[in-house]
C-alpha cells in the first residue's frame, strides 16, 4: 500500500489524529459560530466527529467525492453524493456558517470541487500538503508533498521499518 513515487512516510496514530483533530477544533472555535459540518468521506469522517464534539456541532453532512481508486494515484474526481441543499442554505446561502473537514489536503482538487459547491464555507484540514494548502483555510501539521500519510484506518498492527536501512544496531 506504500506509494514508491513517495518514499518518505508519517504514519499517523488513532492518539495522534485525536489530539491533531482537537487541536484543529481549538483553532476554529474562535473563528465563527458554525452552523454545520459538511465532511468529505471517507477520510473526513473521523475528524469531523471529532471537532462536531468540540465545538458542539448537531449537524453533520457528508459529501462524497472518490479520487484515490488504488490507494496510490490519484485519479479522476468523481462526486458520488453532494451536499444537501438544506446545508449549503444555511444563513446566507453557498455554504456560509458551514464548516468543510477533510483529514489531508493534498493536490487540493478534491477541496476544489467541494469549493465550488460551497463557495463561503470554512475549509479546515487536519493534515496539508504545500501544493493543496492554497485551498484550505484552517488547517493543522504541514508535510511535505512527497511525503505519503498513513492513516490509523490504513494500517494494521504490524512492524513498522525505521527510516534507516542501517540494521546493525
Amino acid at each position: 500500500m506504500e506509494n514508491p513515487a513517495q518514499d518518505k512516510a508519517f504514519p499517523v496514530s488513532w492518539d495522534m489524529l485525536h489530539r491533531d483533530a482537537r487541536a484543529l477544533a481549538w483553532r476554529l472555535s474562535s473563528l465563527g459560530e458554525w452552523k454545520a459540518i459538511v465532511c468529505i468521506t471517507r477520510g473526513g469522517l473521523v475528524p469531523a466527529g471529532i471537532v462536531a464534539r468540540e465545538l458542539g456541532i448537531r449537524t453533520i453532512e457528508t459529501v462524497c467525492v472518490a479520487s484515490y481508486h488504488d490507494y496510490d494515484n490519484q485519479g479522476e474526481l468523481r462526486v458520488i453524493k453532494p451536499v444537501d441543499p438544506k446545508v449549503i442554505d444555511l444563513e446566507q446561502g453557498e455554504g456560509s456558517g458551514v464548516l468543510v473537514i477533510d483529514d489531508l489536503v493534498d493536490t487540493g482538487k478534491t477541496a476544489k470541487v467541494v469549493r465550488q459547491m460551497l463557495p463561503k464555507a470554512h475549509f479546515a484540514t487536519v493534515y496539508a500538503k504545500p501544493v493543496g494548502v492554497p485551498m484550505v483555510d484552517t488547517f493543522v501539521t504541514e508535510v511535505s508533498q512527497d511525503t505519503w500519510i498513513y492513516f490509523p484506518w490504513d494500517m494494521g498492527w504490524q512492524f513498522q521499518p525505521p527510516l534507516s536501512r542501517d540494521t546493525a544496531g
